[in-house]
């Protein structure tokens, strides 16, 4: 059962469609036996946060799968929003409108990735007390770039390379602002605004706990940095 012991309505929406170009069905594939898919779930379930957590989905079997592992799947996803081009802010607001013609509202929601097995509970309670404390339109765990971006090289054909930001040549490392990048894990939001808001918030996360993938090589780096956090 789901309990929100923040008194709060909460949404939990997971995305997951069917179609996946380099890592085919990669949202159901088999992350250290169980599918990927589940690790968001159970984490969402964990917290106690939501009143109610929800895969959006075109894919039979992802539902099936998702209702297996304690999710609801109230409706499908349209295929205008299963596509390649279809934004993370289109899918969440068309489940937004599929709830509000179905007469149910919410005050939050958070999007969480279905390909997020480090996602941990302590962190989607942290960013939802920044989101309520900030009073924020958003929140969402980043990861410093382990490499100051002001370096960056470009590479042409021919084997040459530039710097992008040349005026920082010979500035020492340390002296360089840090940079963070999205963690791709989840996104909390008001539900009246969804992903366009401008007051977005941000908290920083270890890189031991972040691994986007996107490659089968991306896919053994997670199962690598799963494996000594949860022993």
């Amino acid at each position: 059962m789901i309990r929100n012991t923040a008194n709060t309505a909460n949404l939990c929406i997971i995305p997951a469609r069917g179609g996946s170009k380099r890592i085919p069905r990669k949202n159901i594939k088999p992350f250290l036996g169980k599918p990927i898919i589940a690790y968001s779930i159970e984490a969402a379930m964990k917290s106690n946060l939501f009143d109610e957590v929800m895969v959006s989905t075109d894919d039979n079997e992802i539902a099936e799968i998702a209702r297996e592992h304690g999710a609801k799947v109230p409706f499908f996803r349209t295929g205008e929003n299963a596509n390649d081009f279809a934004t993370l802010a289109d899918v969440i607001d068309e489940v937004k409108n599929q709830y509000l013609e179905l007469e149910r509202s919410f005050e939050n929601i958070c999007c969480i990735l279905p390909t997020a097995p480090l996602l941990t509970v302590d962190n989607l309670r942290k960013g939802y007390e920044l989101l309520v404390s900030k009073k924020a339109d958003s929140v969402r765990p980043v990861v410093r770039f382990s490499y100051p971006i002001q370096r960056a090289v470009k590479l042409y054909d021919n084997g040459k390379v530039s710097m992008f930001y040349p005026e920082y040549q010979n500035t020492r490392s340390q002296d360089l602002e840090p940079t963070y990048h999205d963690a791709g894990q989840f996104y909390w939001m008001k539900f009246s605004v969804g992903l366009r808001g401008d007051n977005k918030f941000g908290f920083e996360i270890s890189e031991t706990m972040v691994q986007d993938i996107d490659t089968e090589e991306d896919w053994k780096l997670a199962e690598l940095k799963y494996k000594p956090q949860n022993k």
